[in-house]
């Protein structure tokens, strides 16, 4: 298991900006705003719990998918879970922010998941092991993946010695006894901690990742950051007494009504919906074809554009088909297909908008728009859109979008002469940006980026 490439909130971003900017001004005569200091880290001080939004009937079913199928879609013939407790042991250099960023983890997965679950001595023997490595060294093995796990492991040296081997197969599971996840220590704090919430949840749960989810990390869109109430629900399902490992699709499927009717009171009171179609592997290639690394631009934008066809050809009207224009948007960006980019995000919006459970698509969405509201010089819209969608930001703990968010706002300001607002805002965004983008370097690049959305930002 991985997480693939780079995360929603930064690449997409400068693809984003980019495209908005290419027919304005000379960008060399632009000065943006640089400052030469930059303010403390902010961080996210405590988590809002909340529910899953849909029925358990419709839980069930994305748990059968999530427990019993590997993302390459290979079949398990059966669960396979840690006996509790579950100790875990940090291994390498290990960044400052991960710290409390781990144990407020693991707080969570006790606390929401009720899983059984402490951390141990790094010279401990532990059944979970998160080593930190530079990500040139990771990447050198496994270049398209952020992150990854695997089992049967628990170093770097073991997985160089035995990764090409039967080893690491999770299908070949009985039980779980060791895994081994590996996270780059030198990336964003941001990108770390969402590492931390993807692989831990994989190591100890469901190996699957579903495209259909809404409101969860399982879930190679990226759009969430950190494990959501569905993500807790369903973990604290797969370590319920009801099921073991050796538990098979069958048997589960006849205990998971009265298993979440009994963790998920609420989920009995929505109402049911039809099963959503399955997701063909040819859409899920255009995807990864027009998101992941390798490609050239124009392969990117036509598989993107695949994507939606075969979207539309599906007669899919979720959040499937909003995530096909949304990537379709950001990638035409940089063919000078304004309108298009512009078209495809509203599209989006609207789907992701009349859903309530997708409020962080629909931030993102916002922050495109925004951007292009802002190089046409509609600043009093650019900040209504942002405001509109803060909170949900905030709740869905993204310091990258928020970061960013902001920082388009404080470029409105400027642009509306409210010079002092701007002045705080700007300053508010470079807090969280320390969080989600990390280096100076990659701060400074973002506030230009932005700066440049502003047409009067010229000599």
């Amino acid at each position: 298991m991985s997480r693939h490439g780079a995360r929603i909130g930064g690449f997409v971003l400068a693809l984003a900006l980019a495209g908005c900017t290419a027919t304005g001004p000379d960008l060399a005569a632009r000065h943006p705003p640089v400052p030469t200091d930059l303010p403390p880290m902010k961080t996210f001080a405590s988590h809002r719990v909340t529910p899953p939004g849909r029925s358990n009937a419709a839980i069930a079913r994305d748990f059968l998918d999530l427990a019993f199928r590997m993302e390459s879609g290979r079949p398990l013939p059966y669960m396979t879970r840690f006996e509790e407790p579950i100790t875990l042991r940090v291994a390498g250099p290990v960044p400052p922010a991960a710290e409390p960023d781990l144990a407020a983890l693991l707080a969570r997965l006790r606390r929401e998941a009720g899983i059984d679950i402490r951390r141990v001595a790094a010279d401990a023997g532990a059944k979970v092991t998160i080593e930190f490595l530079p990500r040139a060294k990771l990447q050198r093995l496994v270049p398209q993946a952020a992150c990854f796990v695997v089992p049967r492991i628990s170093s770097w040296d073991e997985y160089r010695r035995g990764r090409r081997s039967g080893e690491v197969d999770w299908t070949t599971l009985a039980r779980r006894e060791r895994v081994a996840i590996f996270i780059p220590g030198d990336v964003s704090p941001q990108e770390v901690r969402d590492c931390l919430h993807e692989e831990l949840a994989q190591a100890i749960g469901p190996l699957n990742d579903l495209y259909r989810l809404p409101d969860s990390v399982f879930n190679d869109d990226n759009f969430h950051t950190v494990l959501t109430g569905f993500d807790m629900l369903i973990l604290r399902a797969y370590y319920a007494p009801e099921l073991g490992n050796g538990t098979t699709r069958q048997e589960a499927e006849r205990v998971l009504p009265r298993l979440l009717a009994r963790l998920n009171p609420r989920g009995e009171r929505i109402g049911v919906s039809g099963p959503l179609s399955p997701t063909p592997r040819a859409w899920i290639d255009a995807i990864e074809t027009a998101l992941g690394p390798g490609a050239s631009s124009s392969r990117r934008v036509a598989a993107a554009r695949t994507a939606v066809e075969i979207a539309r050809n599906q007669g899919w009207r979720d959040t499937r088909l909003a995530f096909s224009l949304f990537a379709f948007g950001r990638l035409s960006l940089n063919r000078n297909a304004s309108d298009a980019s512009l078209a495809a995000f509203l599209e989006a919006g609207k789907i992701y908008a009349a859903n309530p459970v997708t409020r962080v698509q629909s931030a993102h969405v916002a922050m495109h728009i925004a951007a292009f509201a802002l190089s046409g010089g509609q600043p009093e819209s650019a900040i209504a859109l942002i405001d509109g969608h803060l909170a949900d930001v905030r709740s869905g703990e993204n310091a990258a979008l928020l970061a960013s968010m902001l920082l388009m706002k404080a470029e409105a300001l400027d642009m509306l002469g409210r010079d002092a607002e701007a002045g705080a805002t700007r300053r508010d965004a470079l807090g969280w940006a320390r969080y989600g983008f990390g280096s100076e370097d990659e701060i400074r690049a973002r506030i230009a980026e932005i700066a440049w959305l502003n047409p009067a930002r010229s000599d």
